[in-house]
């Protein structure tokens, strides 16, 4: 077999061979909690958790908390308008244990988003020296705690952030929830903007934020980021940029998160955030999906297509394989690390296509101003080119 080498292929093939080499380093020092020793002394903690129609979580949510064997935490939870059941959940669960504070939350004020007001509300409302903000989606072992605290020590780290365990069940879910992951292990090199400090290349997981709590006040903590849609990014950028130190963790050993529960509800969930994770940015955003939809799918469409009789693209046979070899060892390594299903690693052209129109519904929806969260309509906001 003989490789007539164009400049296409080549681009195809090295984007690739950049994302194998990102994804093993991540997977040999993107460190577990597990990790670390267990610490000598354990600080105050506050976990702090927003809840706003949550009444099929907010019950295992708090439960998973509230059985920490941890030495000296509170749960904190606001309930921030909720028009279900979760406020009636929340009073019963708070009078079978007073380490659980609830809140009701205030008016929402002009120029803040309703995540991040409460978010603020619960930060002030905290006594402990660190701070954990968590989702009412997630569920946490009763070792979290401890294993979380003892590597941010170890670390001597101010933000701790950690990858959960997502649990897909629906098709929908299967298909479009771990190319996030995917995402981030592969093209975002976690060590190297750790040591550099590259803020702009950071990535901070709303999921769980565990933070010294006078890092996050010194930062502004969600006041700075009243109005920003990515909050959990914009806030460990400015932990990076105030000179603290941010860490990226593996948590799927110790707590776990069903994000949504269907198709519209992935979509829905991730057109909010996708434009605004590229700061609005119009030419990166529509350049940087273009080249990884050419990259993993125009591979696999030229075998396909080779194969039925009525090749669609010009890419070499050889290429393509070699491309799709190359594609299918970075999908499985990724989803065996987030513990997805081995067989969805076969889907993947089908993943991104189908997450390809969630970016461009992301796009579309920012840019008419017509994205929509919680029953809340987000404001249209200033996007650039560069």
């Amino acid at each position: 077999m003989s490789l007539d080498w164009n400049p296409h292929a080549l681009f195809i093939l090295f984007f690739l061979f950049f994302g194998l080499v990102t994804v093993l380093v991540n997977h040999f020092t993107v460190r577990r909690f597990d990790q670390y020793p267990t610490a000598d002394e354990f600080p105050r903690v506050s976990v702090l958790v927003p809840a706003r129609n949550e009444e099929r979580n907010i019950e295992a949510c708090v439960t998973s908390l509230l059985a920490q064997d941890y030495p000296d935490f509170e749960v904190i939870v606001l309930d921030d308008h909720s028009m279900d059941e979760t406020p009636r959940i929340l009073t019963r669960l708070s009078r079978q244990d007073d380490r659980l504070r609830v809140l009701d939350g205030a008016p929402l004020p002009d120029g803040w988003l309703g995540k991040h007001w409460a978010c603020h509300q619960l930060g002030e409302a905290a006594t402990g020296e660190v701070i954990l903000f968590t989702d009412a989606d997630t569920r946490h072992a009763p070792d979290m705690l401890r294993a979380s605290l003892s590597a941010m020590i170890a670390e001597n780290a101010d933000l701790v952030t950690a990858f959960p365990h997502e649990e897909v069940v629906t098709w929908g879910e299967r298909l479009l929830v771990p190319i996030i992951g995917f995402g981030i292990f592969t093209f975002i090199p976690v060590r190297l903007v750790q040591k550099l400090r590259l803020a702009a290349l950071s990535v901070t997981i709303g999921q769980f934020m565990l933070f010294r709590k006078a890092a996050y006040d010194a930062i502004g903590g969600y006041a700075a980021v009243r109005n920003e849609i990515v909050d959990d990014m914009c806030l460990g950028r400015r932990i990076i940029t105030g000179g603290y130190a941010w860490r990226l963790m593996d948590g799927t050993q110790h707590f776990s998160c069903r994000m949504y529960h269907d198709f519209w509800e992935v979509v829905n969930g991730f057109s909010k955030s996708l434009f605004a994770v590229f700061d609005y940015r119009i030419l990166p955003y529509l350049i940087g999906w273009t080249v990884v939809g050419t990259t993993f799918i125009e591979p696999a469409v030229a075998l396909v297509s080779r194969w039925a009789g009525h090749p669609l693209t010009s890419l070499p046979i050889e290429h393509a394989t070699l491309a799709v070899l190359l594609s299918i060892t970075l999908w499985m390594t990724v989803y065996r690390r987030f513990k997805f299903p081995a067989y969805l690693v076969f889907y993947y052209p089908l993943s991104l296509a189908l997450f390809l129109g969630v970016v461009a519904r992301s796009f579309i929806q920012t840019t008419t101003g017509t994205a929509t969260w919680k029953d809340r309509t987000l404001e249209r906001v200033a996007m650039r080119w560069l």
